[in-house]
């Protein structure tokens, strides 16, 4: 399969994975079953029958409202489907239609609901950051064995690090920040280097932007998720961290 066929079928699964993706982000922190009971009109109650649950194309055509009661269907629902697509295509594009991309097809679909469940009630779910780091080390032993070892290494250094910083700060970083932060580590190896540098980079400037707004007594108190921080850092670290560690490598150790 040529990459560019790949990548198309990548946005196509990546889209429907999306639809599952916003049944995550909904039920799984609220403790629902994720099978059962099937998509529903948050306003009327009424089941949503397959054709008006094609992934973004019904929600265009309904014009993000029910078919039976006309109530408003959140943009996120589209918003999420197409990330998904983006993303896995982007992957592809990147590593290839091979089994060098399963490590980012898979860490993309850990990211998203990630970032809009941390979003919506600042948790990181344990049932997502448990079954990732699992699946990570399989990916790793199946497709790049040889680096097991850096990836170990990796998610126990990102870990440990945003550990601490939530034992010196507990009110500043939560549990669910430090099991991502190994979680990516596992993922990207000694990229996470760049995804955590960036992470911080962006939480501290988004900080800095709500003190400078609201002033400094009540910017301290806004709760702000580190999670779509770290998801940020990931996926620049995805894509193009390989390329800065051996920039930085090349420039500074030398």
């Amino acid at each position: 399969m040529s990459t560019a066929a790949g990548a198309a079928a990548a946005a196509l699964f990546g889209a429907v994975l999306g639809s599952f993706l916003n049944v995550v982000i909904h039920r799984l922190p609220r403790g629902e079953n994720l099978a059962t009971p099937g998509s529903r009109c948050p306003g009327c109650g009424t089941a949503i029958k397959p054709w008006d649950n094609v992934p973004i194309l019904s929600w265009l055509l309904l014009r993000g409202k029910c078919r039976h009661c006309g109530a408003p269907i959140s943009r996120r629902y589209p918003l999420v489907e197409a990330l998904t697509a983006v993303l896995m295509a982007a992957v592809v594009l990147r590593f290839g239609a091979d089994r060098d991309a399963w490590l980012g097809l898979v860490f993309v679909l850990v990211l998203v609901p990630v970032t809009f469940i941390d979003l919506d009630l600042r948790i990181i779910p344990n049932k997502i950051t448990g079954p990732a780091a699992v699946v990570a080390i399989v990916l790793v032993l199946l497709t790049r064995s040889d680096d097991l070892v850096e990836h170990l290494i990796a998610g126990a250094a990102a870990g440990g690090f945003l550990l601490a910083a939530a034992l010196a700060y507990p009110a500043g970083m939560g549990m669910g920040d430090v099991k991502l932060a190994g979680v990516m580590g596992l993922f990207l190896g000694r990229s996470v280097g760049p995804a955590m540098l960036i992470a911080l980079l962006a939480g501290t400037v988004v900080g800095a932007v709500i003190i400078a707004r609201k002033g400094r007594a009540e910017g301290r108190k806004t709760a702000v998720p580190f999670g779509p921080f770290l998801a940020l850092g990931s996926l620049v670290a995805l894509f193009a961290g390989e390329d800065i560690v051996e920039w930085y490598l090349d420039t500074f150790a030398a």
